[in-house]
C-alpha cells in the first residue's frame, strides 16, 4: 500500500460539468468529498449547480441533512458512528478512486442507511469507501440528499411547483446518479457500470429507484441489503394535504409557500405534533416515498415495473436484525436442549413450540435452539415474497443471508448493520468482530467471501467468485440462499417452512422486536 499524501494541482484534480474540483492523494487512492452535484429550494426539485470560477475544494465532507430529533449517541459499539454538521444545503457526494485516469473501472454507488427519514452518507464508520476501492480496483461513491419532511413530504395538492415533493430526496439521489454519469468517467470509472447498493433504508431506496422511471438507464445492477422491509418502511400513500394543513396551523401561517422559508427546528417540531394523530386515523404523514406518476409504489403491492425487470439484483438480510441489539440474556453452552425449548416457550407464552422448533432444527442445525428467539422475521418473511416474485421476471436475482454470529457480549447473533464492514472490507475500522471468542481467521474469510461477491458483481452482474461456493440466481419456487458464516454454503428455500409458521405470531414477535429497535441509534 502506498503510504504517501499529496494534495496538489498535479494530484487528485479534476474537471467536472461545473468547474474543477481539487480532492487529495493518500495510501494509493484519490479521495474527493464534498462535492456539490444539485442544488434545491426547499420542497422543490434538485437543479444543476452554477458553474464556479476557480478550484473547488473538495478535502472536506460536505453538509448532512437536518435530523428530526437530536438523538442521544447510544450503542456505539453494535453500529460505530461519525457526527457532522447538518444543513439543508446537503445535496453532495464523496468519492473514492485508484485514479482520475479514464479507466472505466465499476462503479458502486452507496445510499445510506436510515430509513427516509435519518442517517447520511459517512454515518457509520464502515460507510468509509477506501478499502473497497482500493482492494476491488472500483470507484466508490456515497451520497447525501434531502430526508424526512425535507425530502418526503407531499404538496401536489398545492400547485404544479410541488408535483413530486412527497419524492424530493428520491429526485436527489437520480440527480447525484445522473451527475455521476455525467462526470464519473473523468474519475476512472465507467458510467454504464454503476451498481446502486444500500443497506436498511439504503436498501430500500434501491427497490424505489427500480420503481421511479426517471433512474432507468442510470444505473446497472443493485443490491439490497436488509431492504426490504414491507410494512416497516411502507409508501407514503394518500394526500399531504391535511399534514400540510395541520403543519401549517402549528406554525400559526396561512400560505404553503410559507413553509419554504420557516426556521427547520420549528417546522421538525410542528410535524412531530402533528402527525401521531394522523397517522392514528391511518393517513398521510410522509416521510416515506410517494406514489404517484413519478413513483410506481412498492413493487408487491403495485407490480414490478417491467423496463427494469432484468436489472440483476442481490437481496439479503442478516439471522437477527433488530432482535439482536442486545446481549444474549443466556448462556446458549450451558442451557440443555429442554432447557432451552422452555424458554422459548416461556417467552411466547405457550406458542406451538412443537412445531417451530423442528423447523428451526432443520433450517439451522448449527444454531443453538434458543437462538430462535432472536430469528429475524420483520425482514426476512417480505424479502422472501419480494426473492420469490421478481424470479419469476429473470434469472439475474440472487439471495443472501449473513448468518455469522459476532464476538461482543460473550457473543451474540448478528444484528442489523453488522455485515456493513464485512461488505466494504472494513472490519479493522470496528471493534466487534475481533472479541476474544473470535478465530481472527474467521472474521478475515467471512469479510473476503462478502467483500469478494460484491466485487464480483459489481463487475459482472454475477456474484459467483472463487470466494464462494457455486451460487446460483434463484428461479420461481426455488430460492438459492448463500449463508455467510462459519461453513458458508447455500441453501434452498432452507427456512420457508419455518418462516410460514412464524407468520402465525408475528403480533408477538413484532411485539418483541419493538422493545429493543429503539437501543441502537442506526
Amino acid at each position: 500500500m502506498q503510504s504517501t499524501f499529496e494534495r496538489s494541482a498535479g494530484a487528485a484534480q479534476v474537471t467536472v460539468s461545473r468547474g474543477k474540483i481539487q480532492g487529495y492523494r493518500h495510501q494509493g487512492l484519490s479521495i474527493f468529498k464534498g462535492i456539490p452535484y444539485a442544488t434545491a429550494a426547499r420542497f422543490h426539485a434538485p437543479e444543476p449547480v452554477k458553474p464556479w470560477d476557480g478550484v473547488l475544494d473538495a478535502c472536506s465532507y460536505g453538509y448532512v441533512c437536518p435530523l428530526m430529533t437530536n438523538d442521544r449517541p447510544r450503542g456505539e459499539l453494535y453500529v460505530p458512528h461519525r457526527y457532522w454538521p447538518m444543513d439543508e444545503d446537503c445535496l453532495n457526494l464523496n468519492i473514492w478512486t485508484p485514479a482520475p485516469d479514464g479507466a472505466k473501472r465499476p462503479v458502486l454507488v452507496w445510499l445510506h442507511g436510515g430509513g427516509f427519514f435519518a442517517g447520511s452518507a459517512i454515518e457509520q464508520t464502515a460507510y468509509d469507501g477506501a478499502n473497497m476501492s482500493r482492494l476491488g480496483n472500483v470507484v466508490v461513491v456515497s451520497i447525501n440528499h434531502r430526508l424526512n419532511v425535507l425530502g418526503y413530504f407531499d404538496l401536489s395538492d398545492f400547485g404544479e411547483e410541488y408535483a413530486n415533493s412527497g419524492n424530493a430526496g428520491g429526485d436527489d439521489i437520480i440527480a447525484a446518479l445522473s451527475w455521476i454519469r455525467e462526470n464519473i468517467a473523468a474519475f476512472g470509472g465507467d458510467p454504464d457500470n454503476v451498481t446502486v447498493f444500500g443497506q436498511s433504508g439504503g436498501g430500500a431506496k434501491v427497490t424505489t429507484l427500480l420503481q421511479s422511471p426517471a433512474a432507468d438507464g442510470l444505473y446497472a445492477k443493485g443490491i439490497v441489503m436488509s431492504g426490504v422491509i414491507g410494512p416497516v418502511l411502507a409508501d407514503a400513500e394518500g394526500s399531504g394535504r391535511e399534514l400540510a394543513e395541520a403543519v401549517m396551523k402549528e406554525l400559526g401561517i396561512r400560505r404553503v409557500k410559507e413553509l419554504e422559508t420557516v426556521d427547520y427546528a420549528a417546522l421538525a417540531r410542528a410535524y412531530q405534533k402533528v402527525s401521531p394523530a394522523l397517522k392514528a386515523e391511518g393517513k398521510y404523514v410522509g416521510c416515506c416515498p410517494h406514489p404517484n406518476a413519478f413513483y410506481a409504489g412498492e413493487p408487491i403491492k403495485n407490480g414490478f415495473r417491467r423496463e427494469t425487470a432484468g436489472v440483476p439484483l442481490m437481496v439479503g438480510s442478516v439471522f437477527g436484525e433488530f432482535t439482536s441489539f442486545t446481549p444474549l440474556p443466556w448462556d446458549r453452552a450451558a442451557m440443555t436442549e429442554e432447557e432451552q425449548a422452555q424458554a422459548i416457550r416461556d417467552a411466547w407464552g405457550g406458542a406451538p413450540t412443537a412445531d417451530l422448533i423442528p423447523l428451526f432444527r432443520e433450517a439451522y442445525p448449527e444454531r443453538s435452539l434458543i437462538d430462535l428467539l432472536r430469528l429475524d422475521f420483520v425482514f426476512r418473511t417480505p424479502e422472501i415474497q419480494y426473492i420469490a416474485e421478481r424470479s419469476r421476471l429473470n434469472r439475474c436475482t440472487w439471495s443472501y443471508l449473513f448468518n455469522m454470529d459476532q464476538p461482543i457480549d460473550g457473543g451474540n447473533t448478528p444484528w442489523h448493520c453488522c455485515d456493513i464492514p464485512y461488505v466494504f472490507h472494513n472490519i479493522d475500522l470496528v471493534e466487534y468482530p475481533h472479541g476474544p471468542q473470535r478465530d481472527e481467521g474467521l472474521s478475515a474469510r467471512v469479510q473476503e467471501e462478502a467483500f469478494g461477491a460484491v466485487i464480483a458483481f459489481a463487475s459482472s452482474g454475477n456474484p459467483a467468485c472463487g470466494a464462494v461456493p457455486a451460487w446460483p440466481a434463484c428461479e420461481p419456487g426455488k430460492e438459492a440462499t448463500l449463508l455467510l458464516d462459519a461453513d458458508t454454503r447455500v441453501l434452498v428455500n432452507h427456512d420457508h417452512a419455518l418462516m410460514e409458521r412464524l407468520a402465525l405470531h408475528a403480533a408477538e414477535i413484532s411485539r418483541k422486536m419493538a422493545e429493543t429497535m429503539g437501543q441502537i441509534q442506526h
